[in-house]
């Protein structure tokens, strides 16, 4: 900055700053874009390559801007349905994770300047999203490289290990995109050649991959879609009710098809997150609607209720009734959702707005084990646990041959719809092909969809319309290689990230060097300009 006339500051603009912003703005992006709504999955890698054109050769202050920047364009976008909630919190949580970006990309620039540095960005993506996925206050895992990606033709790599491995693929292909591109210009023909081929390598190995096994037992699952009055403001959707009534009477159209033989009689019939707003076992009226909906159609049917919990508390449970016995095993929600299920610090932030309408906390539950409907062993997953590998791997691994995913999105739907709904369903997909078991996605307003095993969608209903679905499912009880390796892709995945961050830092200290030059040596004289550098 200098001044001019009357000493009035004029900015000088730094045109490598502005080229790192545009490439970071554009990364973020069309890594947005790669995600439902838009869905254009082949586009993700280049999220990855535009951060690390933006960053690369910069110093520290310039990656943590860009990191920011990138942060803010791709998450802004992607969460903007949080909204429905009110400007504040969607302002907030981006803000936050956009923080968590521009701290990550101040380490992008070091790891970049190592032989062979594709392989350590690829893992410090890995390592990125597995902070972004625990902290703060148990961590935000949407939007992981790999929860776009259902529909790529290298989507099986979750299936060896996992969502881990997935995002270190799109990471790695966006790093080699850059790395082949500079070698290219560079005049290494042999070697932009071989990143070429490695290229070629990661998209097609998974097509290699066997499909899931459908030969051994399968079930009829229904799905119950029952809808919900559709509200405007916040505090009218709070006061929603008949939630109950309308997935009873769609229960019962499900029943009459049934009877005149359009549909299969299901193995187990699903009800939503919160089809019910009270514990019917406590509250005659629904215990008497639940279990005339059991006798309807004489099947086990799963419902989702808040159950009493001690301290004046509830738990958001699965609760699973069977003909002629009623209530036998429920599943609590894990991993509840900071200021939607609990407050935290409560009493200093319970009494502000919206915050207001979530009277009391939700108490975690602790069980894995999945819930036995005959053959069908439901792994339940309700709502934002979905996007957690270690809620997800817990329940198969207890012997679910059947995931469920229990959800009401019908808040984040209400008025502005941008993608939530059609974003659980990618994830879901993706637990699909992971884990290579059938998955039932069950919502009170939509998105509802049956998931084969290889992650494609078998049958779904839109939001805002009640329905049911009903599809023969396949009941796999086997093990994948990424459940059987479990935590292990993820840590191994990111520690190349580590590794290249210590042979940087020996390198610095062997490297002499003039901190005065280095002091007055203008960042903006760096080679820096052309961002293939």
């Amino acid at each position: 900055m200098r001044h001019g006339i009357g000493r009035l500051p004029i900015v000088r603009l730094d045109l490598a700053d502005l080229r790192s912003w545009t490439a970071a703005t554009a990364g973020g992006f069309l890594l947005y874009a790669s995600f439902p709504p838009l869905g254009l999955w082949f586009l993700a890698p280049l999220g990855p390559a535009l951060l690390i054109i933006a960053v690369r050769g910069r110093r520290a202050r310039s990656a943590f801007t860009a990191g920011g920047v990138f942060g803010t364009a791709f998450l802004a976008p992607l969460i903007l349905w949080l909204a429905n909630l009110g400007v504040l919190p969607w302002l907030a949580l981006t803000a936050v994770q956009a923080v968590i970006f521009a701290l990550a990309a101040l380490l992008l620039p070091r790891l970049t300047t190592q032989p062979g540095w594709p392989l350590y960005t690829a893992a410090w993506w890995v390592a990125l999203e597995a902070i972004r996925g625990r902290v703060p206050l148990g961590g935000f895992p949407w939007g992981r490289l790999a929860f776009g990606q259902a529909d790529a033709p290298y989507a099986g790599w979750a299936a060896v290990g996992g969502g881990p491995t997935l995002s270190f693929a799109v990471a790695f292909l966006g790093s080699l995109l850059v790395y082949g591109l500079t070698a290219w210009r560079d005049g290494r023909r042999p070697m932009s050649a071989a990143v070429g081929l490695g290229t070629v390598v990661l998209i097609t190995a998974p097509l290699t991959l066997p499909a899931p096994d459908r030969s051994g037992p399968s079930a009829v699952v229904a799905l119950v879609q029952g809808n919900a009055e559709r509200q405007r403001t916040l505090e009218e959707q709070a006061r929603v009710r008949g939630v109950a009534k309308n997935h009873a009477r769609e229960t019962k159209a499900l029943a009459d098809a049934v009877r005149r033989g359009d549909l299969p009689r299901p193995d187990v019939v699903l009800w939503p997150e919160n089809s019910l707003d009270g514990d019917p076992e406590r509250s005659p009226g629904l215990g008497s609607l639940v279990a005339d909906s059991v006798r309807e159609l004489n099947s086990p049917l799963l419902v989702g209720a808040l159950l009493e919990a001690p301290g004046g508390r509830a738990y958001n449970a699965g609760q699973l009734w069977l003909p002629g016995q009623g209530p036998v095993s429920w599943y609590a929600k894990r991993q509840l959702v900071p200021f939607g299920e609990y407050i935290p610090a409560r009493p200093l932030l319970g009494r502000f707005g919206a915050l207001q309408l979530v009277p009391r906390d939700l108490l975690p539950g602790t069980s894995t084990d999945p819930l036995v409907a005959g053959k069908v062993w439901v792994g339940d997953v309700i709502c934002y646990e979905i996007a957690y590998d270690d809620r997800v791997r817990d329940t198969v691994r207890a012997g679910a041959n059947l995931l469920v995913v229990q959800t009401n999105n019908a808040t984040y739907e209400r008025a502005l719809q941008a993608g939530q709904s059609e974003q659980q369903l990618a994830m879901a997909r993706i637990r699909a092909i992971e884990y290579g078991r059938a998955v039932a996605l069950v919502s009170t307003s939509g998105v509802s969809a049956i998931v084969a095993p290889d992650g494609q969608v078998l049958a779904r209903l839109g939001t805002w319309r009640g329905g049911h679905l009903v599809e023969r499912v396949p009941l796999v009880s086997g093990l994948t290689l990424s459940e059987w390796l479990g935590v292990w892709p993820e840590v191994l995945l990111a520690v190349p990230a580590l590794v290249g961050l210590t042979l940087t830092f020996r390198r610095s200290r062997r490297t002499p060097t003039n901190p005065r030059a280095d002091a007055n040596r203008p960042e903006r004289n760096k080679p820096t300009t052309n961002l293939l550098s």
